[in-house]
């Protein structure tokens, strides 16, 4: 039987990869890691998910100076980054210390729920 955490765990994976910011290769992990739950492989699954997100989910210092550059404005357009920016100032200027797309806002709250896999 699936616990409290780990079903809340399962939520954030599947976040996680239904999100448009979310690339393939994450994507491709956490998929695994929903294959193997209930498996002898899930632990593995797990930690292989666990060592992607913490080099993919990235700090609103990161996803700052990304907005900032010609790089940001060819990919998303002027308008979008213009919109995130203030976004991300809001976000630092409370506090905030990741990235606010939905792909590193549920890999953060599934880094901050490991214990739970």
């Amino acid at each position: 039987p699936v616990n409290m955490a780990k079903s809340e765990v399962l939520v954030k994976v599947k976040e996680l990869i239904a999100a448009p910011s979310c690339y393939s290769e994450l994507k491709d992990v956490a998929q695994e890691y929903l294959a193997a739950v209930g498996t002898a492989n899930e632990k593995a699954a797990g930690k292989k998910l666990i060592a992607e997100l913490k080099e993919d989910v990235e700090t609103i210092e990161q996803v700052m100076a990304f907005l900032n550059s010609e790089n940001a404005i060819e990919i998303l357009g002027k308008e979008a980054v213009a919109v995130m920016l203030e976004q991300g100032k809001k976000i630092k200027t409370a506090g905030g210390k990741y990235c606010f797309c939905p792909a590193c806002v549920a890999g953060k709250a599934i880094l901050d729920m490991k214990d739970e896999m």
